[in-house]
């Protein structure tokens, strides 16, 4: 990561560097807090390089913990993928995950130290009573007829719910607060509530499960951490993250708030990705259409262009609306660094050389920019692939067309020029084969008293090999899916097309995950799923230019 752009000032580091020159910290440690209960998409991702990057940059630490408190959406297989997402973006949490559930049995104890302060009361409302007490945003709420509960009592009723006497939502425990209050996070709030479900961690040791508002601070307190950095939606919580710690009267970490990332032709809701995958809109969580970063990974964005963009955007407490290009032109200029060049034709036209009668190896460059990346050997022969829209019959405009048509000259890559003499057409009309011939005086050099601008890409057809290719576009084809009637009318029906294309033979060597830009088509991954051995299956990460741009 030393190569990637300079960290660039923002109103969090300002706090930070405050709060260190003033000794108010000694030290920095962070937090990266997912719940598994879905995998992790590119707004995480700028979490994720926020709270690892500033850990890093100020020589401290970064915990990865996981919010494990509502068993029923959670999972292993999320966690895992978790800890796998956060390793490739480039970042390291010491070895060892930390969970909410190290925590159940303190907080557990801290709720009746609570009870026993008279802060907090177990309520026997049902649900939709608590929901019509709460009151209104102009109006305040009113309090339970059970707020009044004795210690006792409390304790008592406490203990039955945490040994499982209660059916799920038959008690509930809330912080005693305010409930005329304006902020209405601190009309009494949950802290337990009864959920006869199997852990993923703890299997069925509890009944009760802390609420996020009640687990979160506590966890941060235990950890140490200094700076809890969040997104805007829990500005409103912060005031109860602070009440708890107070009157638990233990370490009090800074909550500071960041907007998060909003990001076009995208959905980041994790209720609506999951839906995507269950109701098979797409193929998994890790379809290269979705934004998860296990998706954005098969497809062939690399980490360092994900680190990137989260850098390039920034961060701020203003709307984070981003155009998905800035996210592709990261990914563009990391493999344009980075990918070997092949040559692929998708759309493929015949060619035959008629004065070039042998098969001949060429040298060509993997990366024509670094000669240091090598070469490969790439065959030619009398009979060539080209993509069908490298010749026109009768261009538009002569003078600016560089490409091949009857009598035109072009240059086949890392080849020679080659000259149209005659086009041949099937009884519908449709050209079906071009008849040229090749200077064979121009390999490596330009030709004597005449310019050749245009470049082709080419195949030979003797040596073409046959491979599977999948044409990936946005997921979405409105820039705004969630301002849809029905995000899922806004699915974009030409997001994948698989098709195939003709390849030099060395494309067969690539291995799973392995990046190639196919020349003057885009840049293609092979796929870490269907690949195998000699039989890649490929992926178009991103196409070379924005074509999207043009099409607004």
């Amino acid at each position: 990561m030393s190569n990637e752009t300079p960290a660039i000032s923002n109103f969090i580091r300002t706090v930070i560097n405050e709060d260190l020159k003033s000794g108010k910290r000694e030290q920095v440690i962070t937090r990266f807090p997912p719940e598994p209960n879905g995998y992790l998409h590119i707004g995480h991702a700028k979490s994720i390089c926020l709270n690892f990057g500033l850990a890093t940059e100020y020589n401290g630490h970064c915990n990865l913990r996981f919010d494990d408190t509502n068993p029923v959406k959670e999972e292993d297989e999320y966690v895992e993928a978790i800890q796998d997402d956060v390793a490739w973006l480039g970042f390291d949490w010491g070895g060892k995950a930390l969970f909410a559930s190290d925590y159940f049995d303190q907080l557990c104890e801290w709720a009746i130290m609570l009870i026993k302060k008279g802060k907090a009361y177990v309520d026997s409302q049902s649900a939709e009573e608590m929901r019509t007490n709460r009151g209104t945003l102009t109006e305040p709420g009113i309090n339970s007829p059970y707020r009044d509960r004795s210690i006792e009592d409390n304790l008592a009723l406490f203990e039955k719910m945490k040994n499982g006497d209660f059916p799920d939502g038959a008690q509930i425990l809330r912080a005693k607060i305010d409930m005329a209050s304006p902020n209405m996070n601190l009309r009494d709030p949950a802290m337990y509530r009864i959920l006869h479900a199997h852990h993923h961690r703890t299997g069925d040791k509890w009944c009760i499960y802390p609420m996020y508002d009640f687990a979160h601070g506590q966890e941060d307190s235990i950890e140490g951490v200094t700076h809890s950095i969040c997104t805007l939606e829990f500005e409103d919580h912060r005031p109860l993250y602070e009440w708890f710690l107070k009157e638990l009267e233990i370490f009090t970490p800074q909550q500071i708030e960041f907007a998060r990332l909003n990001l076009s032709y995208t959905v980041m809701s994790k209720r609506k990705l999951l839906q995507l995958v269950n109701e098979d809109y797409v193929e998994s969580w890790d379809d290269p259409r979705m934004p998860t970063i296990s998706g954005m990974r098969r497809r062939g964005y690399p980490a360092a262009a994900i680190r990137q963009f989260c850098d390039r955007i920034g961060v701020g407490r203003g709307a984070n609306w981003i155009d998905l290009s800035v996210l592709e032109d990261c990914v563009r200029e990391q493999l344009n660094e980075t990918a070997f060049r092949r040559q692929a034709v998708l759309n493929p036209l015949k060619v035959t050389i008629t004065n070039f009668d042998k098969v001949e190896m060429l040298e060509a460059p993997n990366h024509p920019q670094q000669p240091g990346l090598g070469s490969r050997k790439l065959p030619m022969s009398n009979e060539l692939w080209i993509d069908r829209d490298d010749f026109m019959e009768n261009p538009p405009s002569p003078k600016k067309y560089f490409r091949l048509g009857p009598e035109r000259e072009v240059r086949l890559r890392n080849s020679y020029i080659i000259k149209c003499n005659e086009y041949i057409k099937d009884e519908n009309g449709e050209i079906v084969e071009l008849k040229c011939s090749a200077d064979l005086d121009t390999l490596g050099k330009n030709p004597e008293g005449r310019k050749v601008k245009g470049i082709i890409h080419w195949v030979s057809a003797q040596h073409a090999q046959k491979i599977p290719v999948r044409i990936y576009d946005r997921l979405f084809d409105q820039e705004n899916p969630d301002k849809a009637e029905d995000y899922l009318s806004a699915l974009n029906p030409e997001s994948l097309q698989v098709t195939e294309a003709l390849v030099e033979p060395s494309v067969l060597e690539a291995q799973p995950g392995e990046t190639f830009q196919f020349e003057r088509v885009g840049y293609f991954t092979a796929d870490s799923k269907n690949s195998q051995p000699g039989e890649p299956v490929f992926n178009r990460a991103v196409t070379l230019r924005d074509t999207w741009a043009k099409m607004k």
